[in-house]
């Protein structure tokens, strides 16, 4: 049985109704051992539908923790917390700090790795920065942008584990940082960006597989000018990440951008801090002037936010995980054999239990 730091893993059945499985909704119920899904259309049913962990790519904080300055008590807080909102796997992300303040979080990140998460699986950290266009800084603070510095990069590496770096492809020097990145096996995403398409494509021929936040804090998709979002919703190389919230997307440009990027598009919550404290889902996050500074769902209030939308659990599950999860390297799915990322979830789209490699680090009540 698979060991984690909340206890043994489960050897039997999850008691569900159905799951989500390639695409499909099998009747059914749900055997997991040693880990890994056994088997699944198991008879007799039980209640409630059995997804794909969900996987979020750019969690800045969570349940009143800031990931920039958390203890590692902090770190593992938050990821307990996410997994009661249905998160089995996520990124901490960094950003809006000086060149010490990313190396000293990215070293309780990996302090927090070698103590062991009790919830949700921590990937390498997102480094939203500091290497962004200043014209697209959003409500990052201007003072903590850099030049590219191949050096500065490497600081960070050796700090802890990075998983993806957020840059401006248009930043001189922004070419040779994509390649090594990439060399080194880190997700490149483009973000805080006022590339135009043919420096958006560029870097993708360099090995960049990944748009930050599609619609926010880049240069406008204009008809003859298309930028990185027109780039990423026409090149089947990137994946597209997109904060669907409510807030931060209008609901018809998310359908649009879903349509556009069928089986690429990872959602996100961007939260921050306040997220998942008792009423801060009605909104996000602004700064100074009204400017959005984050979201304020969490990884199941997005899924509801879309399920009410109209769009069906095949594609939700798409948004919500697989695509997320073959972006940070690993499987996702329920079909025999997979790692036992699972959440299950009641008629009313709540939580009834969760489990990361097997091991259920989250139950309703």
């Amino acid at each position: 049985m698979l060991e984690h730091p909340n206890g043994v893993g489960i050897d039997g059945r999850l008691g569900v109704a159905a799951a989500v499985v390639d695409g499909s909704v099998v009747p059914g119920d749900v055997e997991v051992r040693a880990g890994r899904v056994r088997a699944v259309g198991c008879a007799p049913r039980g209640t409630g539908l059995a997804l794909p962990g969900l996987v979020d790519l750019q969690v800045n904080g969570f349940a009143g923790v800031d990931l920039r300055t958390a203890s590692v008590d902090g770190i593992r807080s938050v990821s307990a917390e996410l997994a009661a909102h249905g998160c089995t796997s996520f990124r901490p992300t960094l950003h809006s700090a000086d060149p010490d303040g990313y190396r000293s979080a990215l070293g309780r990140l990996d302090e927090a790795r070698t103590a062991g998460v009790p919830g949700a699986r921590l990937l390498g950290a997102h480094l939203e920065g500091p290497f962004l266009s200043p014209v697209w800084a959003g409500a990052h603070d201007p003072a903590t942008l850099a030049s590219v510095d191949l050096g500065l990069a490497e600081s960070f590496m050796v700090a802890g584990s990075v998983g993806m770096v957020t840059l401006a492809p248009e930043l001189r020097g922004a070419p040779e940082l994509v390649g090594w990145l990439v060399g080194r096996g880190v997700v490149v995403s483009l973000g805080h960006t006022d590339a135009d398409a043919e420096t958006v494509r560029r870097a993708v021929d360099l090995g960049a597989t990944h748009l930050t936040h599609c619609w926010n804090a880049h240069r406008r998709f204009d008809h003859r000018d298309p930028g990185p979002a027109g780039v990423a919703l026409s090149d089947p190389r990137l994946t597209v990440g997109l904060i669907a919230d409510s807030v931060h997307v209008a609901p018809e440009v998310v359908r649009a951008t879903i349509t556009a990027a069928a089986g690429r598009l990872a959602v996100t919550t961007d939260a921050v801090a306040p997220a998942g404290l008792p009423g801060a889902a009605g909104d996000a996050a602004r700064a100074e002037g009204g400017r959005l500074a984050g979201g304020l769902r969490s990884p199941l209030e997005v899924l509801r936010v879309l399920r009410s939308s109209g769009l069906d659990w095949p594609t939700l599950v798409s948004v919500c995980s697989t695509a997320a999860a073959r972006t940070a390297g690993g499987g996702a799915g329920l079909r025999p054999g997979a790692v036992a990322d699972v959440v299950v979830l009641d008629d009313r789209l709540d939580l009834v239990r969760t489990l990361v490699g097997g091991v259920e680090v989250a139950r309703a009540g």
